[in-house]
């Protein structure tokens, strides 16, 4: 099962949320692609949410223009 590195790329302000640039999650999933455009990037969220305690989904945020995805294994 391939990991990912999911990090934002910059600071963003929106519904209430906040996101920093340099917040990182990993994911660990069954799918052999990207993480955030799969499965509607559900892992990616609940990750975020475990993690940081932010909904990526709420900011509008759940996208590659904010989020850069990396595998690690």
């Amino acid at each position: 099962m391939p990991r990912y590195l999911i990090t934002t790329k910059c600071m963003k302000n929106s519904n209430g949320v906040r996101i920093e640039p340099g917040m990182k999650v990993e994911v660990t999933t069954s799918y052999l692609t990207n993480p955030v455009i799969t499965n509607g990037g559900r892992d990616v969220e609940a990750a975020f949410i475990r993690i940081h305690g932010i909904s990526l989904l709420k900011a509008c945020a759940l996208n590659m223009v904010y989020l850069d995805v990396k595998q690690i294994q």
